[in-house]
């Protein structure tokens, strides 16, 4: 069973590598299947709010991803003098 187990979470961590990036990117195709039809959006209307959503969805994992990272300038090292 381990060795099932096992493949399972290299096949998962194979395409997931953000879970909830993922769970994001899935909620939206959720609300756009279900929620949208039942708001009776215009069809001209759904493209553009399934984009809105998952540029919020982007958004905020590219925020995370950048408050978690220390900043560095691109070229420079630990070496190089600091430019104050």
């Amino acid at each position: 069973m381990s060795a099932a187990t096992t493949a399972l979470r290299e096949l998962w961590g194979l395409f997931v590598e953000d879970v909830s990036f993922t769970l994001g990117i899935l909620g939206c195709l959720l609300i756009a299947a279900f929620v949208f039809p039942a708001l009776r959006l215009r069809d001209a209307w759904r493209g553009p709010a399934l984009f809105g959503l998952l540029a919020i969805v982007l958004w905020e994992s590219v925020r995370r991803g950048g408050a978690s990272s220390p900043r560095s300038l691109i070229g420079e090292s630990k070496d190089s003098p600091s430019r104050e």
